[in-house]
């Protein structure tokens, strides 16, 4: 009668406590834009409970307190419990979950960079004998940053596109900890790197760049993507000297008549109306693309970066965007035309584009853009100078690929000393870091706060 009483008395307890454990990643997953039915979460409930005796052994969960009180729940209450099972794939349906190739398929060539995220590597692929740059994000970085929705745009976005101008994804995944981005390794480098070797390029190279870039933005345009955040260091190169757009980290789609309010991007590259917080809409990228090409052709931004948006919109709001007597005038015009304030009379479409007497004899056919090497960069390229000019002063040791969980995924480095990799700086989605303190360069993204109509 005793022991009858007595489990009668814990029963509710225990249904309590599964109740709040199911209830808590009700919350959680709610929080990431699903609504999961109770019965799923106490389907998973075993599979969420495998890793409580490891966590019990003394290894602290990767997640981090505040996610845990979205979930509802306190630090130390679920603790033990919280690590990150195989059930998260649930809101990351983009990236197929799958255990990868080993050592015997891929082998990490280099480290190329720290991203936002995690660590960029150089990888081979032993069967095709390609090399590829593979973006390595944890999960719990993921979920620390607030960046869920962000991941899942860059891969849908980059999914849809293919053009001879548009860097290629090759492959996505996810295993139980981590995301994977696969693109096309581009060892020529970004155009930011060759910009500060040379100054400044020439107008008839400037062409050839800002054809190219026309018409891969004419390209996004049309299907309704807007990239937020053209720049240099997002511009990777070819073998022969020609652009791939690359970095879509902070794209989203935007149909038609659609407008966005997210204050994002490069600083010096934002357009008034993104700085003031919306609306905004394609016509913002065109305004970057002026902001690149008048620094392209001149050797200087129009002007100096601000420390925050608010500052930077007031000096971007009175600044005349005088052009220098040096540049001849149907490039004069076309920069005219691009970094106009208001957002209905810019410059804002492929066609138009391609009327600009700056343009006058430039074929828009893609196959014929690419046909002649760009020939400053293949000079550029052989300089002894170029690979420190790619580091942009940063000197990255291994620290961060110590303790790295590469998931059973690449082999070890081909050399213990293995170092940034000098043949570029940028390859994936990504934005990487830059020399100088926060929002002081060209570099620096703003924050996000996202807001959409």
């Amino acid at each position: 009668m005793g022991a009858d009483s007595s489990k009668n008395r814990k029963k509710p307890a225990e249904e309590k406590e599964d109740e709040d454990f199911s209830s808590g990643w009700r919350c959680f997953l709610s929080n990431m834009g699903l609504s999961i039915p109770a019965g799923i979460c106490r389907l998973a409930q075993p599979a969420l409970r495998l890793g409580q005796g490891r966590m019990l052994q003394g290894k602290d969960s990767d997640i981090p307190d505040h996610v845990l009180r979205l979930a509802g729940v306190g630090p130390g209450k679920l603790r033990a419990e919280w690590s990150l099972p195989g059930f998260i794939i649930m809101f990351l349906p983009e990236f197929p979950h799958r255990n990868v190739p080993g050592h015997e398929h891929f082998q990490v060539m280099s480290y190329i960079a720290k991203g936002s995220f995690g660590p960029i590597l150089k990888v081979k692929d032993k069967a095709k004998q390609k090399t590829y740059a593979v973006k390595v994000i944890p999960k719990s970085e993921i979920l620390r940053l607030g960046v869920l929705e962000q991941s899942k745009e860059e891969v849908i976005v980059q999914r849809q596109v293919r053009h001879p101008f548009v860097h290629d994804l090759q492959d996505c995944w996810q295993t139980q900890r981590h995301v994977y981005i696969m693109c096309d390794y581009c060892s020529t480098g970004d155009l930011y790197t060759y910009w500060q070797m040379i100054g400044q390029f020439s107008e008839d190279t400037v062409r050839v760049f800002a054809a190219e870039l026309g018409c891969a933005l004419g390209f996004l345009h049309d299907f309704g993507i807007i990239h937020r955040d053209l720049k240099m260091e997002n511009i990777l190169l070819t073998d022969n000297g020609h652009i791939r757009l690359a970095d879509f980290g902070l794209s989203r789609r935007l149909e038609g008549g659609g407008r966005a309010f997210t204050i994002c991007g490069t600083i010096q590259y934002m357009a008034p109306e993104v700085l003031s917080g919306g609306p905004y809409n394609h016509a913002a990228d065109w305004w970057s693309l002026g902001i690149l090409l008048f620094s392209l052709v001149t050797g200087k931004f129009p002007m100096p970066p601000e420390p925050d948006h608010c500052s930077m919109l007031r000096k971007v709001r009175w600044f005349p965007y005088e052009m220098p007597l040096s540049l001849s005038s149907p490039m004069a015009l076309l920069l005219t035309e691009l970094l106009c304030k208001t957002p209905c009379r810019r410059l804002r479409t492929l066609d138009r584009f391609k009327r600009q007497t700056f343009f006058r004899g430039t074929s828009f056919d893609l196959a014929l853009l690419q046909r002649q090497p760009v020939e400053v960069i293949l000079e550029l390229r052989e300089r002894p100078d170029r690979p420190a000019k790619a580091r942009r002063g940063l000197t990255l040791s291994l620290q961060p690929l110590k303790g790295f969980d590469y998931d059973s995924f690449l082999s070890p480095p081909a050399t213990p000393d293995t170092h940034l990799d000098a043949d570029t700086q940028t390859h994936s989605a990504v934005p990487l870091p830059g020399p100088a303190p926060p929002l002081q360069s060209a570099q620096e993204k703003v924050p996000r706060r996202e807001v959409f109509v």
